[in-house]
């Protein structure tokens, strides 16, 4: 699959429509997405299986209240890697995926290499996961916590919104 297949350009108002009502509710039946977009089941439904096949839908799942699952507690954690050849990006970034605890990773052009967002139940364990698992990491030179006291605003699962894919 490749993310670059299709431009957004050449998505058509049905599959904007379609993107914008799974957002919403990804577990709606495929009869009830006809009708909210103003097609037919069946044309739906192959529409639904291009977005997929093309990439723009990548999956279904559910989303979890952490904070009901003890896992309430987010750092944002600043890397900086000794070396940052092409080798060691792959190494580093190989072994961040392999971490449960960290949430996000961004590479950052700026004054550090790489943002993390680690969840864990408490500062306790959050504290054990970066002495333990976060410096040891490889080429990791040094890191600075930001500990989150409040979510504000987290559109990470939010709504796609079809007229942002048109521009202004």
């Amino acid at each position: 699959m490749n993310d670059t297949a299709a431009e957004p350009s050449t998505l058509d108002p049905f599959d904007l429509r379609i993107l914008a009502a799974l957002s919403r509710d990804g577990r709606m039946s495929i009869t009830d997405l006809a009708k909210q977009v103003g097609l037919t089941k069946t044309p739906c439904q192959i529409r639904l299986k291009r977005l997929q096949g093309q990439g723009y839908i990548l999956g279904f799942r559910a989303q979890l209240n952490l904070g009901k699952l003890g896992r309430d507690h987010i750092a944002f954690v600043e890397v900086r890697l000794q070396d940052t050849t092409e080798q060691a990006l792959t190494a580093f970034n190989g072994a961040v995926s392999a971490v449960p605890e960290i949430e996000q990773c961004h590479m950052i052009a700026g004054a550090f290499d790489y943002l993390l967002k680690v969840r864990t139940t408490d500062i306790k364990s959050y504290r054990q996961v970066l002495g333990e698992v976060i410096s040891a990491l490889p080429h990791v030179a040094s890191t600075s916590t930001h500990v989150s006291m409040q979510s504000v605003k987290d559109d990470s699962n939010t709504t796609f919104n079809q007229m942002d894919a048109f521009g202004p």
